[in-house]
């Protein structure tokens, strides 16, 4: 039997990738010295990032769970993930902002990151606990 995660634990889930997500845009709004294709460009690796984690996250679990997942595609999810922090470690570090600033915007993203993580797994595990707790077909 397959335990379901707890509503706490579900909830501060989908706040931390909301948190995350909503203070990472509401700073590229605010951010009245960025150029349009600045923004453009860090909500891309935002997307893609929030992406490539819950595709990580997705392999690994398939993995574990005897789920074939091919090697390509497993190995195209890491360099993904990967390459999301790589993308914006490099747009910061050459970014015209204040430290605060690169800081604010890197801790949003691994926030965002983490709940997309976690929203995945929990809606995951959500769905392995009713499948094992369902009744048999014979069961009333």
């Amino acid at each position: 039997m397959k335990q379901k995660p707890s509503m706490a634990f579900i909830a501060a889930s989908w706040v931390a990738v909301f948190a995350g997500i909503l203070g990472f845009i509401i700073g590229l709004w605010n951010a009245s010295t960025m150029q349009l294709n600045e923004k453009g460009y860090y909500f891309t690796v935002l997307m893609y990032g929030l992406f490539s984690a819950v595709s990580v996250q997705k392999c690994v679990r398939d993995r574990i769970e005897g789920v074939p997942v091919t090697d390509i595609y497993y190995g195209l999810s890491w360099v993904s993930m990967l390459l999301t922090i790589l993308l914006l470690t490099i747009g910061l570090w050459n970014a015209t902002l204040a430290p605060s600033e690169k800081g604010f915007y890197a801790f949003a993203f691994l926030l965002s990151v983490f709940g997309a993580i976690t929203v995945q797994k929990n809606t995951r595990d959500s769905q392995a606990a009713k499948a094992t707790n369902a009744p048999a077909s014979g069961d009333i």
